[in-house]
């Protein structure tokens, strides 16, 4: 277990490399230490009990989460935006104004997809679903911890118990089953 001293330590050391690390991926400044800083609480307050020794690990993978969640975070704020920005037109009726009547779907979102579109969309979803279920078990594991959760290679051996090379065969296989089995078919990705 980490001492109080041990984790601030860890933190003090990192904190560097992380800004950057965050800067490089958001490019703005106060982003970036807004993610840093709510990454190094998320550390603190979840994992403070942890070894020394899994803290890097650990953070790592929280800095990687708390990036994806800012750009999440920022493709709903950005959709909202201009959404209701197009929606700016003629506003003296405001209490007839209802949003549904003016809304137009944009074009190449699921909103504007016809009907035989969607059914297409979850027709293939549920074609590589059942592919990837039909995977062995190992691969399927490897791919879906490298490719569905992110994590890198080295991640991925140690949380299969297993060598780099075993995991990026795995995932070799995988991908190359998968690809057989989509284009036997119809299904071109």
């Amino acid at each position: 277990m980490a001492t109080d001293k041990e984790l601030s330590g860890f933190l003090e050391n990192v904190e560097r490399r992380a800004f950057k690390q965050a800067v490089y991926a958001v490019r703005k400044d106060e982003a970036a230490l807004d993610i840093v800083q709510d990454a190094m609480i998320k550390l603190a307050e979840k994992y403070g009990d942890k070894p020394a020794a899994e803290l890097p690990l650990l953070f790592q993978r929280i800095l990687q989460n708390t990036i994806h969640d800012y750009f999440r975070r920022e493709k709903v704020r950005n959709t909202w935006v201009s959404l209701f920005s197009s929606l700016r037109g003629n506003t003296e009726d405001q209490d007839d104004f209802d949003l549904l009547e003016t809304y137009e779907a944009q074009e190449g979102t699921q909103a504007s997809e016809s009907g035989q579109d969607k059914v297409e969309r979850q027709q293939v979803l549920a074609a590589i679903e059942e592919e990837v279920r039909k995977l062995p078990a190992r691969q399927r594991e490897a791919f879906l911890m490298r490719y569905w959760e992110d994590m890198d290679v080295a991640e991925t051996a140690a949380a299969m118990g297993c060598s780099e090379g075993s995991v990026k065969t795995h995932c070799s296989r995988a991908t190359h089953a998968l690809a057989h089995a989509l284009k036997a078919k119809g299904i071109h990705l």
